[in-house]
């Protein structure tokens, strides 16, 4: 699985109440023929993930077909979210 480009843009909170701060980021990945991501449209991941200290990691990854929008239906590995959380904690954009 390789990343090939990347979106992130913070989820405002305009009530407060949240901890942390929630960040969406799109993922665009290069995935092999032979893995069941494997789509011929291509893929991106959709990932909601949480900036909050010790609790900071991925609430949501949804997988999406690139050139339809369309939900996949697919659950994550282990080490693929291990791989992505660690993407998305090194890609948050600086406080504005």
């Amino acid at each position: 699985m390789d990343i090939t480009a990347y979106t992130v843009e913070r989820i405002k909170d305009p009530f407060g109440i949240l901890q942390g701060q929630r960040y969406e980021f799109k993922l665009e990945i290069e995935v092999d023929e032979e893995d069941e991501l494997y789509v011929e449209q291509g893929v991106y991941a959709r990932i909601v993930y949480k900036e909050d200290g010790d609790a900071s990691g991925i609430l949501v990854c949804d997988w999406m077909e690139r050139s339809t929008n369309r939900f996949l239906a697919l659950a994550a590995e282990p080490e693929e979210l291990a791989e992505l959380s660690a993407f998305c904690a090194a890609h948050l954009p600086e406080e504005e």
